[in-house]
């Protein structure tokens, strides 16, 4: 899995938005949110280029710039990392953290609750931890953790 610094994913959604394009207007779109120098920008997509996550090709005296990785897998791939991090048994009340937190249609609210109905059909009893002892402290096998 690669990882993508917060830099990084700034010039890829530009990309991502953009579809193909060249540093030119990746930096004219930068330009108000980022005092970035343009070589900052080159060296930020020659990472990305480097990393296989952005593909170029000379036009010219131009590169054009497309990226070899979608933007919805992406990121699934940055949470996926994230909730790696984190002992499983605190998942759900991050996912409670979140959907308090995000804005939502009445469609997504009824999407999500077919989701949950669709889940339910295989729940577990109990979610057990899977970190190695002294990474956290949920039970686990019936005894207390300490980390």
């Amino acid at each position: 899995m690669y990882r993508i610094s917060d830099s990084e994913w700034e010039v890829m959604r530009v990309i991502w938005t953009k579809g193909q394009t060249r540093s030119s207007e990746i930096i004219a779109t930068l330009a108000d949110k980022f005092s970035w120098s343009d070589s900052t920008i080159k060296t930020l997509l020659g990472r990305l280029v480097d990393k296989g996550l952005v593909s170029s090709q000379r036009e010219g005296k131009a590169f054009i710039y497309q990226a070899r990785v979608s933007e919805k897998q992406s990121y699934r791939d940055e949470i996926e990392m994230i909730f790696n991090r984190i002992c499983v048994t605190e998942h759900r009340s991050l996912i409670d953290y979140l959907v308090s937190k995000m804005p939502m249609t009445l469609s997504d609210i009824e999407q999500l609750e077919a989701l949950l109905l669709l889940k339910k059909e295989n729940a577990v009893e109990r979610v057990i931890c899977d970190c190695i002892p002294g990474q956290c402290r949920c039970v686990r096998h019936g005894e207390v953790k300490h980390g």
